[in-house]
């Protein structure tokens, strides 16, 4: 008898019990959450690597005279034009070696058109036999030997114009002058002396690096039209320079496996500075109908990526996915949604599979679109 009554109290302690927890759990607030919308778009087919921004020409500037430099012609840190004046080497021994050049010319073709008359007065002896043959020879050969004489002499006079020229440097190219290295008054060493240096902005170059393994793609794409490639500096919050794919190296590097790059971009606004560390986006085309979530979605554990998606109860559903590649601020996603499906972007430390959620509006916003 005290059996039995002992039995019809445990199952009442039990059922009280079990009434208990299912009115604690029903009564379990809701965790809030943000969510968003899987979405069905077009993304682009991007490979994204760190470049290092170049100056499409470089020219260090040096005198190819010597002398004592005279004067400073432009500004540095300034724009520069091709032709420009920059520097002028003090010039006066030059002009001197140029008026003694004349002089040696102007004696030295006296001299041969005085031996080209002798030689043409013996040739008109020797044909009416009053001088020997032997004699009239050894004339012509001395008006041959006063006449390249002269020619040595124009030619001198010719090469030490061309030096005096070079007392006067210009800019090679178009570019931006960088510091001035010397300065007025300063002995400049021919063909030694750094004076300045030049790079050309506009256009300027990126050279970046990308895994071997997608080289086949880019040279099947870069077939067809040049690709598209864009540049961001750190901390520019403008949109990003755009440019064009135009150098794929002959070879792959074998210790790094990586294929080396480089854009030409117009940069006529000057956002891109040589030696600058880009983030260089590489476009390979557009892939169409892709499943997008908002990067924050995407968790990783032990068994891989998943997702928090919302079932239509408003619970939460631990969701493995797999995930394609990440587009900007988005993610593409191969298997695991569908478009329409709502996954958790905030709150899923608090989160459990079946866990009540409040995402706190009825209409939850889309995924974000990737930035450019």
């Amino acid at each position: 008898m005290c059996a039995r009554v002992l039995v019809v109290v445990l199952i009442l302690v039990t059922a009280a019990c079990s009434r208990r927890g299912d009115e604690a759990t029903k009564a379990a607030p809701a965790v809030p959450v943000a969510v968003a919308t899987a979405e069905q778009r077009t993304v682009p087919l991007e490979i994204t690597a760190v470049g290092n921004v170049q100056a499409a020409e470089t020219v260090t500037v040096r005198s190819q005279v010597g002398g004592q430099l005279a004067r400073i012609h432009f500004v540095e840190g300034s724009d520069l034009e091709r032709g420009q004046l920059l520097f002028t080497i003090d010039a006066r021994e030059l002009e001197a070696q140029v008026r003694q050049a004349q002089a040696a010319l102007t004696r030295s073709q006296a001299l041969a058109e005085n031996a080209r008359t002798e030689a043409q007065r013996y040739r008109e002896l020797v044909e009416r036999g009053f001088v020997a043959r032997s004699q009239y020879e050894q004339i012509a050969a001395n008006a041959a030997a006063t006449e390249a004489a002269a020619n040595a002499d124009r030619a001198a006079l010719q090469n030490m114009r061309v030096q005096l020229q070079h007392a006067v440097i210009r800019a090679p190219i178009d570019g931006r002058s960088g510091r001035v290295l010397v300065h007025v008054g300063d002995v400049i060493k021919a063909n030694d002396t750094e004076m300045l240096v030049i790079n050309r902005l506009a256009p300027i170059e990126v050279a970046f690096a990308v895994p071997a393994q997608h080289l086949p793609a880019i040279q099947a794409r870069q077939a067809g039209a040049p690709l598209e490639v864009r540049a961001r500096t750190g901390g520019d919050t403008g949109p990003a320079v755009s440019g064009r794919l135009s150098f794929i190296d002959n070879r792959v590097d074998p210790q790094t496996g990586t294929i080396q790059l480089q854009a030409t971009f117009a940069n006529d606004e000057r956002r891109l500075w040589p030696g600058q560390f880009v983030t260089a986006v590489l476009t390979l085309g557009q892939e169409e109908n892709a499943v997008v979530v908002p990067a924050a979605a995407v968790q990783s554990g032990q068994q891989g990526t998943y997702v928090f998606a919302v079932t239509p109860d408003r619970t939460a559903e631990l969701r493995p996915v797999k995930v394609s590649r990440t587009a900007g601020d988005v993610v593409v996603i191969a298997e695991g949604l569908r478009p329409g499906d709502q996954v958790v972007t905030e709150g899923q430390l608090r989160l459990a599979p079946g866990v009540v959620v409040d995402t706190g509006t009825p209409t939850d916003a889309p995924a974000a679109s990737p930035r450019s």
